[in-house]
């Protein structure tokens, strides 16, 4: 009976294995590049779902090591996965062919994450039209962005408050990822509700817009292991139903855009935030007002711009302490075309600070927000390098496109670790190789967002430069090292600077 049992778990184990490992040679079977180190059930996935890897560190070290192909099968658990490395192929994928991969490759449960479910990011189709052609007006046609500049202003005001208010306390250093996360929160407050954050005030804390995002993006470990099961495991998210957004911060937001809704209702005002546009886009093509798919519109931009906003914003306020000549230069930038403008930021005054967008695209460069992008095949299609190598990629196949590899590659950029604004000046920007650059995306699911985040961003580092100087702490750790499973770059130890006053 032993004998009969242990042959029985011995073939179950047999069995297992080969089910496992079957699609363990289809790289291989076609002639596409494979790295060693496959193990069965994770491919080449237990250093990152693991969460001793970054993701991105892991595809950079992919990239490096096969830097002369133009791209590379891996193993995702035991799907087959393709990892393109060449400009023109990434340019196929998310612009010239852009039919064959017109699907984000994220995966989510409408049943357990139903807000999410009617994001940009997720729907394809007619849907994503739809959804894609409302936002492009709310977020970036220049009548929309102007009125965003002035509600920002309002908000970089109480942001001056606020370090004003440290500093007379005697308090220098901050942690750039808390501190612009708290600008983050009250511009998502006042632009998509029309109402306050509370993200400055410390006695409100708990009723803050700021603490809804923490519940969302904090580096927790329940976070890394959500995200990580989304990105890289979603049918074991399903078996472990675990929700992106929280259930209280879910109910909040739902609760709030249903009383916006009633009380606007009530008062019959017309409103500029971007729930009440959205609902009137809405009435404009005749539909009937659904609170669930307003609310989900709405969360886009807790997304949008608490995390990435914030995000990005540490790492320029990195680069500014840690080169001090570059934030002098762009100093004297701000300072001279706030004084054509009596010292207003405005929407035009904005535009002219091109040394800006010079050191804007240089932090893109260096630490996109979207370190990764991945995509789905939709129609079948043949990518072919020009090593020759060739791959029939099919429906429903998962391609990589490592950006933050190819924003640091020595072939396209000189001295590709150095921070250096000057390479996107008039003289030399042109010289950049297409899709070597594509923080915000390409081709038509570029980020919808891509204008009205580089207004914001531009607005609170003007005000910044205007009143401040910024000086690395010795608490910032260099060289930077991020946190495992977070969505976005997280530096380990935090981002940390001292503010002074000019």
């Amino acid at each position: 009976m032993t004998i009969i049992l242990m042959s029985l778990i011995l073939g179950a184990l047999i069995a297992l294995y080969f089910y496992m490992t079957r699609n363990y040679t289809y790289w291989q079977n076609r002639g596409v590049p494979c790295p060693d180190g496959v193990l069965p059930g994770f491919g080449h996935m237990l250093p990152v779902i693991s969460l001793r890897t970054f993701f991105s560190d892991f595809c950079c070290k992919i990239y490096n090591d096969y830097k002369d192909c133009s791209m590379v099968g891996i193993y995702d658990f035991t799907s087959p996965t393709l990892m393109i490395f060449e400009p023109e192929l990434v340019r196929t994928v998310l612009q010239t062919n852009f039919s064959n991969f017109a699907e984000n490759s994220i995966t989510l449960d409408p049943k357990m994450d139903p807000l999410l479910s009617h994001s940009p990011f997720v729907i394809s189709g007619e849907k994503w039209l739809t959804s894609r052609k409302r936002l492009t007006y709310a977020l970036s046609s220049p009548q929309r962005l102007k009125l965003l500049v002035e509600s920002i202003k309002k908000v970089c005001t109480s942001f001056d408050n606020y370090i004003n208010e440290k500093l007379s306390n005697k308090q220098t250093e901050f942690e750039l990822k808390a501190l612009f996360a708290r600008h983050a929160a009250q511009v998502v407050a006042a632009i998509g509700f029309g109402v306050d954050g509370y993200s400055f005030d410390d006695e409100k804390k708990d009723i803050s817009f700021r603490k809804f995002g923490q519940a969302i993006f904090e580096p927790t470990n329940r976070h890394k292991f959500m995200f990580a099961l989304t990105f890289f495991a979603p049918s074991l998210k399903k078996i472990f139903k675990v929700r992106v957004i929280p259930k209280h911060v879910d109910h909040f937001f739902r609760t709030l855009v249903a009383d916006l809704m009633e009380q606007s209702k009530k008062d019959g005002i017309p409103r500029n935030d971007f729930l009440h546009l959205m609902s009137e886009l809405m009435r404009a093509e005749g539909n009937e007002l659904d609170i669930e798919y307003l609310t989900s519109q709405t969360m886009l931009l807790v997304f949008e711009i608490y995390e990435v906003f914030s995000s990005v914003m540490s790492f320029v306020g990195l680069h500014m302490a840690n080169y001090p000549e570059i934030q002098e230069k762009l100093r004297e930038e701000v300072k001279s075309v706030l004084n054509r403008y009596n010292g207003e930021v405005t929407y035009e005054s904005l535009r002219e600070m091109t040394y800006m967008d010079q050191v804007l695209n240089e932090s893109f460069r260096l630490l996109p927000a979207a370190l990764i992008m991945k995509k789905r095949c939709t129609e079948e299609i043949e990518l072919k390098g020009s090593d020759g190598i060739a791959c029939r990629v099919q429906p429903g196949m998962e391609i990589l496109l490592p950006v933050q590899a190819l924003h640091k590659d020595p072939r396209y950029w000189k001295n590709p670790e150095e921070y250096d604004p000057d390479r996107f000046g008039p003289d030399r920007k042109y010289n950049i190789k297409k899709s070597t650059f594509f923080p915000f995306g390409e081709g038509p699911r570029t980020c919808v967002g891509m204008r009205s985040a580089q207004v914001q961003l531009k607005a609170v580092l003007a005000i910044t430069m205007k009143t401040y100087t910024l000086k690395l702490s010795p608490r910032t750790q260099l060289p930077l090292k991020m946190i495992p499973g977070t969505i976005l770059p997280t530096p380990v130890g935090g981002l940390w600077v001292t503010i002074q006053q000019l």
